[in-house]
């Protein structure tokens, strides 16, 4: 049997060309697809991430969506001149060997950015 060839996470907004300006404009992720009412957007090689308008279908408060970058705190600094809602700023979280912050996107999602410290994590 053949294996996945990759990923894509999809969330929902009321304001899709908000969610376009933050995570294309600001975070720089490429916007792999356009579907008009669902935009996808290439996060890593093969890791995706997409947003649908759909008012009726946003789950914000309990979805959690993590970026993970050896550069937190810049990445930390451009997400709150864009205007994200800081959660916790930049510090160590010893329990799972990470360092990470917590931030609400444009469409209310918590957007987490870490880093893993655990030497274990395999990350390609």
């Amino acid at each position: 049997m053949k294996g996945f060839d990759s990923v894509i996470t999809f969330c929902y907004t009321e304001d899709i060309e908000a969610v376009h300006s933050f995570y294309h404009g600001v975070l720089g992720l490429p916007l792999a697809l356009d579907q008009g009412g669902c935009r996808i957007y290439r996060v890593a090689a093969g890791g995706f991430l997409g947003f649908c308008s759909g008012r009726d279908r946003r789950v914000a408060d309990d979805v959690t969506i993590t970026l993970v970058t050896e550069d937190v705190d810049a990445w930390f600094d451009t997400a709150v001149k864009a205007g994200c809602q800081v959660i916790k700023p930049p510090a160590e979280t010893p329990e799972y060997r990470i360092y990470n912050c917590f931030l609400k996107d444009p469409a209310g999602y918590t957007l987490e950015i870490q880093r893993f410290e655990d030497p274990r994590w395999q990350k390609d």
